[in-house]
């Protein structure tokens, strides 16, 4: 009697087991019109965050510049003098690595006021005249352009000022991805992305009306702190709301947008000749972007892991709708394993083993990916060279490594390619550094391949990082991770320019090295091609239990749809 109340216990409890998400996104459609839809939105903010991230190059743009003289001035305007002419009056030539230039920071110590000054004084020798340090400011060779640099004159010994720009930037970066993700966990993707958009609207038009370089900067920060936060909220919440096989997909497409936004910048920075425009343009769209507010919906899954069942449900039967889908009533039973563990914490992310070597490796990873990328491309930008062109080229070359991961990855898997990718960028920047400077066109050929490779591992390491944890921790842990790229965009600028002066190839010597490493560590994280998102630390721990539990809900799901009760609102004889 008790073997077949057993029995008749087993058979109840699997005919009433809960329904999970992934089970109801196959009726509701994997990737259909609503995910499509949401997904094009999402996309589109990538590409001002091209102009945040990488417009100081253009914004900060410092130009050819020299003492001013105004008696000089003066004489040139009367004088007919060329700006040559004047300034070689002004300042005098300085040894710059082996080859005489002309000073930017000191200039003859004369009284012209003082002197017979005449409109043939341009024949004067005055390299044995003291000098002194510039006193009247500077003139710029710049075409009628303004950067916050010419504004306010950050050269010379003021030049480091124009680092603090970016780093502050990187700070806003590193404790806004923190603070936002958690928000995103506690309050919903949805309302976190939003929020940060009317943050990143405010501080936007604050920094392109600030009166001074230190209300600059500190707008600047603020700027950071929401950019970041709602473009990982935003990455997190389609990939949430997408079936496994489009995951991989929606995550490559919707960072190769910010290789669209590199493309488009230099345009609008070509014909925008004011950076303080150019920043206006570059915030409008977050501006744009409150707007989503009634085109996006909140992912299913982080209610689902907050037990608001009928609020996921609800937007679930929408997307069914709007997929032209039928869902069965499996809809009714729709739960979330992780249910009662809620609240995501720092803790969850290092407490177990496997949890905590993955937050190691994948931080790690972020941390190489901004330390390497950062450093080719700067490199490549003191080469010389239209910097208008050169931008174009550095967005071109990462379209390649989008395609590459798309071919890839559903091949071969995750794993190998991500660590490829980081190999054959640090190979890049070992045999780039042993390449003599006389062979300049193969030298960039392979410094390119490098930053292609470190593409690859950008791109990559973000989708990969979302896999890798559970649903209720999972933009936490993509923040905090993530963080470690903005360490890096800080430490980079001093790795490249600190070491160069010891010797030019060191840099490449230090980031081939981080590259190296990463790759081996990328060996040590599972393979995740084709493997359901994790919804509880038991399913990181313990992978295998995962798949017995899914293997066990596809036959339950079998056993419960016997007449295919999935369906289409369509005429069947059509289909």
């Amino acid at each position: 009697m008790e073997q077949v109340l057993e029995v008749c216990s087993t058979n109840t409890n699997t005919n009433t087991t809960m329904t999970t998400f992934d089970d109801i996104l196959v009726e509701a459609g994997e990737f259909g019109r609503c995910q499509k839809r949401i997904f094009a939105l999402l996309c589109m903010v990538s590409m001002p965050w091209a102009g945040v991230y990488v417009g100081i190059v253009f914004q900060g743009y410092t130009p050819d510049h020299w003492c001013r003289d105004s008696a000089v001035v003066e004489m040139r305007q009367g004088c007919g003098w060329s700006l040559a002419d004047s300034r070689r009056l002004t300042v005098p030539l300085v040894n710059s690595s082996g080859v005489l230039q002309q000073s930017s920071c000191e200039q003859y110590e004369v009284d012209w006021n003082s002197t017979s000054l005449t409109c043939d004084a341009q024949e004067l020798n005055l390299s044995k005249t003291p000098r002194t340090a510039c006193k009247d400011g500077w003139e710029y060779d710049y075409e009628g352009r303004q950067s916050f640099v010419t504004e306010f004159d950050l050269v010379c010994s003021d030049a480091w000022l124009v680092d603090m720009f970016q780093a502050t930037l990187n700070i806003g970066f590193l404790i806004g991805s923190i603070a936002i993700g958690y928000l995103a966990d506690r309050f919903g993707r949805k309302m976190s992305f939003l929020m940060s958009n009317l943050l990143n609207g405010i501080a936007g038009i604050l920094v392109a009306v600030a009166p001074n370089y230190v209300s600059l900067l500190v707008f600047r920060m603020l700027y950071g702190f929401g950019v970041k936060g709602g473009w990982v909220a935003g990455y997190v919440l389609i990939t949430e709301i997408v079936g496994v096989e489009f995951r991989r997909t929606v995550g490559v497409i919707y960072q190769m947008f910010f290789s669209v936004g590199i493309l488009i910048l230099p345009l609008l920075a070509y014909f925008i000749t004011d950076w303080r425009w150019l920043q206006v343009v570059i915030t409008i769209p977050y501006i744009l972007f409150l707007s989503y507010y009634w085109f996006i919906p909140e992912s299913p899954r982080w209610l689902l892991s907050q037990n608001k069942n009928a609020r996921a449900v609800q937007i679930t039967e929408a997307m069914a709708k709007e997929n032209k889908m039928t869902l069965s009533k499996n809809i009714e039973t729709l739960t979330d394993d992780n249910a009662d563990s809620n609240t995501a914490s720092f803790m969850d992310l290092i407490r177990t083993p496997k949890m905590r070597k993955h937050t190691f490796i994948l931080s790690y990873n972020w941390f190489t990916s901004a330390v390497v990328y950062q450093g080719l491309i700067m490199r490549l930008g003191i080469l010389g060279g239209n910097v208008y062109i050169d931008f174009l080229i550095s967005g071109l070359v990462e379209f390649p490594a989008a395609f590459l991961i798309l071919f890839t990855i559903e091949r071969i898997g995750r794993r190998i390619p991500f660590a490829s990718a980081n190999i054959v960028a640090g190979a890049s920047c070992f045999i780039t550094a042993f390449i003599p400077d006389s062979m300049f066109w193969f030298k960039t050929v392979v410094a390119c391949i490098g930053r292609l490779g470190i593409t690859m591992t950008f791109e990559m390491v973000v989708f990969v990082n979302t896999e890798l944890y559970p649903t209720f921790v999972r933009n936490l842990g993509v923040s905090v991770c993530s963080t470690l790229c903005d360490v890096g965009g800080i430490v980079a600028p001093f790795l490249l320019y600190r070491l160069a002066v010891i010797w030019l190839e060191l840099p490449l010597i230090i980031f081939g090295s981080l590259a190296f490493l990463a790759g081996g560590l990328v060996l040590l994280l599972p393979e995740t091609r084709g493997v359901p998102l994790p919804d509880t630390i038991e399913d990181i721990e313990f992978p295998e239990r995962a798949k017995e539990k899914a293997m066990l809900r596809n036959q339950q799901m079998t056993n419960l749809l016997p007449n295919n009760n999935v369906s289409t609102n369509k005429d069947p004889a059509t289909v």
